[in-house]
């Protein structure tokens, strides 16, 4: 492949929006595909079963740090220099932030990347939920939100360096990341045998983790062929959601980027796939009762990510697949918050005989 070429021809920004572009193509077209979810893995992890949702969640993130582990140790991939692992983090930001949008991905059922994926398929609630997203993100990174952000990030920070690394830290390296994304693959594996999943579950659950990998891939082919510098970067949509909004409300002239490549990209995939699907729906909200919830839940969300450095893709699985250790507090975070956000708000103890029967209620159970 000749990328001092693309390079020399296109220039640093293009060719990273082209590779956002081809990353987020296939990443949209395989979630839609496999219902990939982490607030559905996590509300089904807390609910005590192991299903197709956290099967497809647990089968994406194990091919994700397979597929990073092995280009690593393969030699064509070095991912010392991502902000994840290099610059300095905030081990409070990561806790606090997971939390905070555990509990908003829970309240808008979906995370930043299913609700862009929602939103190509026509549902309502998804679009505006993802605007209110973009907006609270951009406002937690340079607007009101943000001193608030940068006291909870000062409290407890770590160094970039061997002190952001999970696998440094526990005197590990590629080769014990990769036996690890065997065992939970496998074990993901076996749950989707014994279930009896469709091809497109199979080969969307793979597709969707082996896009992270894709993109890490990508970027870092820019990188070590360019003759500026660029950053290294991997999958991830609160950064990437919030420059989109610049740039649609600022005067032209910025340049592109992997993440502006993205989005567009998880969008058209996500659309080609309900496509194939015949998913294509146009959805609204089903009652004026939930709009509040998806409203705050994507507040949270966007405050959430901006704090932890990352959402659920972006955290969780671009930045564990590199076992960044402020990725993992994240997706920590994330469980433990939506666990608790379901908990308080669906009430999933209580039997249908207990459960109210407020418009409230009846209009949050029947979102998806």
């Amino acid at each position: 492949m000749d990328w001092v070429g693309w390079i020399e021809r296109w220039g640093e920004p293009s060719v990273l929006a082209v590779c956002g572009l081809l990353a987020g193509l296939g990443f949209g077209f395989f979630a839609q595909r496999s219902r990939f979810c982490l607030r559905a893995a996590v509300i089904e992890f807390w609910h005590g079963k192991f299903g197709d949702k956290l099967t497809v969640w647990l089968l994406s993130f194990g091919a994700a740090v397979m597929g990073v582990q092995l280009l690593i140790i393969l030699g064509d991939l070095d991912v010392s220099t991502a902000r994840q692992l290099s610059a300095r983090g905030s081990m409070s930001g990561a806790l606090i932030g997971g939390l905070i949008f555990g509990a908003g991905m829970v309240m808008t059922r979906g995370c930043a990347s299913r609700l862009l994926v929602l939103s190509a398929n026509g549902n309502l609630r998804a679009l505006l939920s993802g605007l209110v997203f973009a907006v609270t993100a951009q406002a937690s990174l340079g607007g009101a939100l943000s001193p608030l952000r940068g006291v909870i990030s000062s409290w407890w920070v770590v160094d970039g360096g061997p002190s952001r690394s999970l696998l440094a830290q526990l005197g590990a390296g590629p080769w014990d990341g990769l036996v690890m994304a065997f065992v939970w693959l496998i074990t993901a594996l076996f749950f989707a045998y014994y279930s009896g999943w469709s091809f497109w579950k199979w080969a969307g659950g793979l597709g969707t983790g082996l896009m992270v990998a894709l993109a890490w891939w990508l970027s870092y082919k820019v990188m070590a062929n360019s003759f500026e510098p660029v950053q290294i970067q991997g999958l991830t949509f609160s950064g990437p959601s919030a420059d989109w909004l610049m740039r649609v409300l600022a005067e032209p002239g910025e340049p592109w980027s992997f993440g502006l490549g993205l989005m567009p990209g998880v969008f058209l995939g996500s659309f080609i796939g309900a496509t194939v699907g015949g998913d294509l729906k146009l959805e609204g909200f089903n009652g004026a009762y939930t709009m509040p919830r998806y409203i705050i839940g994507a507040i949270f969300m966007g405050f959430g990510s901006m704090l932890a450095g990352g959402c659920a893709v972006g955290a969780g699985m671009t930045g564990g697949a590199i076992f960044a250790v402020t990725a993992w507090v994240t997706l920590g975070g994330m469980w433990v918050g939506g666990g608790i956000a379901d908990r308080l708000l669906d009430r999933p103890g209580k039997t249908a005989q207990e459960a109210p029967t407020s418009p409230v209620a009846v209009a949050s159970s029947t979102a998806p």
